[in-house]
């Protein structure tokens, strides 16, 4: 997963090359966890039985089955205009930060040889010419548990 945020274009043009499927998640206007938890929802098309908590996000994100990835290379998450969510929402950004590094982790794990196409996060910047951005949200320790 990429903290550093980065332009958009590149990050789309490299997945495009590896065969990845991307999934687009656009935070604009989120303020809320039940917000961001529907857009996780609507971008990720997740199976109904997720729920509404970090647990059940991290869960689905563990498995990806239903977001095919045609030739196999694997999945990039581009999350988009997030910083007012995080900046509104420090500590839930945190949780979520922390449920996609899990997510790639996982991903990275299986690896080639273990069946894993692969997943990609990058915060990344709407506007492909702007370059990138300066600085992601201060981060905070690891949360031990998820809450809610």
């Amino acid at each position: 997963m990429s903290l550093d945020p980065q332009p958009l274009t590149p990050a789309l043009e490299a997945a495009e090359a590896a065969g990845r499927t991307v999934v687009r998640l656009d935070l604009s206007g989120v303020r809320s966890k039940a917000e961001l938890m529907r857009r996780c929802g609507d971008a990720l098309r997740l199976p109904e039985w997720v729920g509404g908590n970090w647990d059940a996000l991290a869960d689905a994100l563990r498995d990806l089955s239903w977001v095919p990835s045609p030739s196999g290379g694997g999945w990039l998450v581009a999350v988009t205009s997030w910083r007012g969510y995080a900046d509104a929402r420090p500590g839930e950004w945190e949780t979520l930060v922390e449920v996609l590094e899990e997510a790639v982790g996982f991903w990275r794990e299986r690896g080639p040889s273990g069946g894993g196409a692969g997943l990609v996060v990058v915060l990344a910047d709407a506007d492909a010419d702007a370059g990138p951005a300066t600085g992601a949200p201060p981060r905070t320790p690891r949360l031990k548990r998820r809450r809610g």
